[in-house]
């Protein structure tokens, strides 16, 4: 399936959703339960996130401190093929920037090609502070990513080949409703944006938001700076006291107050719960109201909840 194509002719609401691969060393238990929870509800296609290798430093005998590097959640490739194959639903796995050169870029888009998987989501990621790299061994920012993709739709390799096939990707990127943190406003960001459109990108992704009128006005800037591309807005059941700190600390992102409240004061757990499905389920039918053309959700370990939420919303 080719995402621009069924946007384009979508005639009902639809719904995504976002999985992260196991740490290392883990297996494929709790990602099958979640797909397996949400089957019943038709996504349309489930993203799978990418990560960047970490780093921890040992103390020698010698004294001396050495770095050590590694990814902690690697498998996203393999991850998006089992997933295709095993259940029949159209994966998008990320591409980063951050923590992979633009050759392991290529070879990983060549695989992605081989295995006919050919919907990607290109983000920049977090970089980390000890990173370092040869200048122009990496994208720098998303668009760059998005070019490097639209060269190879176009047969354009990183060098010289005897045989040149073109690819057939279909690129989609993120969006930010209260604007990426590193941008200094959000006319700033958008116009970062509007350069990935033009760069390729064919649809967006937004970050979690929860307001709909945040939304609502994003996507009315957005228009206004010439991103005429489909905005999908971005869905996370908030029903645990720890989300209220590590959610604005790592997204960036403003919670409600009736829903922070709402969950400060909650006497139990099942409570919290049913407080962060009703604050999901009101956003979602506002939002499609809206005009949203589906909805796409951030899924760790609430696939349940989020079950929830679609059934009552009934997409």
């Amino acid at each position: 399936m080719r995402i621009p194509d069924f946007l384009a002719q979508r005639r009902e609401p639809f719904f995504s959703f976002e999985l992260i691969p196991p740490v290392r060393g883990g297996g494929m238990q709790l990602v099958r339960q979640t797909v397996e929870e949400l089957l019943p509800f038709h996504p349309a296609w489930i993203d799978v996130t990418n990560h960047a290798a970490d780093s921890w430093f040992e103390e020698g005998d010698d004294g001396a401190w050495r770095r050590h590097i590694y990814r902690k959640r690697p498998g996203t490739l393999g991850l998006c093929a089992a997933i295709r194959y095993q259940y029949g639903i159209e994966t998008v796995p990320h591409l980063l920037c951050v923590g992979f050169t633009r050759e392991e870029t290529e070879d990983a888009l060549i695989e992605l090609s081989y295995l006919d998987i050919h919907n990607v989501l290109a983000v920049r990621g977090d970089v980390p502070e000890w990173h370092q790299v040869r200048p122009g061994a990496r994208n720098t920012f998303a668009v760059d990513l998005v070019r490097q993709v639209s060269d190879m739709n176009h047969g354009r390799y990183l060098h010289e080949l005897a045989e040149r096939h073109a690819s057939r990707f279909d690129v989609g990127v993120a969006g930010y409703p209260e604007k990426h943190v590193e941008a200094p406003n959000l006319r700033y960001d958008l116009e970062h944006l509007k350069a990935k459109v033009d760069a390729g990108a064919q649809w967006v992704v937004g970050q979690m938001c929860f307001s709909a009128s945040t939304w609502k006005e994003w996507t009315r800037r957005c228009r206004e700076a010439g991103v005429d591309i489909p905005l999908l807005p971005g869905l996370k059941v908030v029903s645990r006291l720890h989300q209220l700190s590590s959610l604005p600390r790592h997204f960036h992102v403003d919670l409600p107050e009736e829903l922070v409240e709402g969950l400060r004061h909650a006497r139990s757990a099942q409570e919290r719960d049913e407080i962060g499905v009703a604050h999901a389920v009101d956003l979602g039918r506002r939002l499609l109201e809206d005009g949203a053309p589906g909805l796409h959700f951030f899924v760790t370990q609430d696939a349940p909840l989020v079950a929830q939420v679609m059934r009552r919303i009934g997409i």
